[in-house]
This record gives C-alpha cells, structure tokens and sequence, in this order.
C-alpha cells in the first residue's frame, strides 16, 4: 500500500482530472477490494496499481511485477489498463461495446472523464478479472 501522501500526490498532479481519477480508483476498489493498490513506476511516470503480480514479457529473461489493474493520467486521456485474458481474449478489448463512450485497445481503457465510462460494465468486467485471475484463468500472466 502506497503512503497515503504519495498517492495524495499522485492524485493533486493531476490537476483537473483528480476527481475523475479518484471515482475510477473508488470504483476498482469496490469492484476488487482484495487487491492492493501501489504507485507503479513506468518510463518517466507513475500507474497507480492494483494486484501486482508476477510478470515476464516475451522478451525479457527475468520475471518482474506488473498490476493486474493500472490507473494512468496521459496528456489528453485517463487509462485505466486490465490485463487479463481469458479464452484468448483480452477482457477489455472483448468487451468494449458495454464499456460506454470509451477508446479500447487490448488491455487498455481510454477516456476523457469517468462520466464517459459506463460504471456497472467497468466495475463487472474489473471483478471478472480479479476473479479470474485468483482461480488462474487469466493467461496474462503466465510465466
């Protein structure tokens, strides 16, 4: 669990979108509340994550964590990313039809404002997702 401050922080630097970002995290804390939630370098900046978990990449040789769930501020968006693939699909990309007026790529939710994102869909797929992971039907993460 990150310091209260930091993710303080995290939030307040985001200016504008600190609301929305605090509903989204609100949401996956309610649809997941056994995960933990942590700041999460990446590149130049910071995720706030949910469910580290271990991780390889085809191209690397080490295992490392990686969140099951991530919440990003981008310069024009938020991202909130779910990785988690069952039966081959990607959970986000496979239902992004219900998700309301969002951009999806395979793992990755964009949107302008959390108004835009339809919450019982998000919060379903979100806990499918912990669900799935837990009795290990999420292929994303096999090592």
């Amino acid at each position: 669990m990150p310091h209260p401050d930091a993710t303080e922080a995290w939030f307040q630097a985001a200016g504008p979108r600190a609301d929305d970002l605090r509903r989204i995290d609100a949401l996956v804390r309610a649809a997941a509340p056994g995960l933990d939630r942590e700041l999460v370098p990446v590149g130049a900046g910071t995720m706030l994550g949910y469910g580290l978990l271990p991780y390889r990449p085809r191209s690397a040789t080490t295992t490392t964590r990686w969140p099951l769930i991530a919440l990003a501020a981008q310069k024009r968006h938020l991202s909130l990313y779910v990785c988690a693939v069952v039966d081959g699909q990607y959970l986000p990309e496979s239902r992004a039809d219900r998700l309301g007026k969002v951009s999806c790529g395979k793992s990755c939710i964009r949107f302008s404002s959390a108004d835009r994102v339809d919450a019982d869909a998000l919060s379903e797929l979100i806990r499918d997702a912990a669900a799935g992971t837990a009795q290990g039907w999420n292929e994303f993460f096999a090592v």
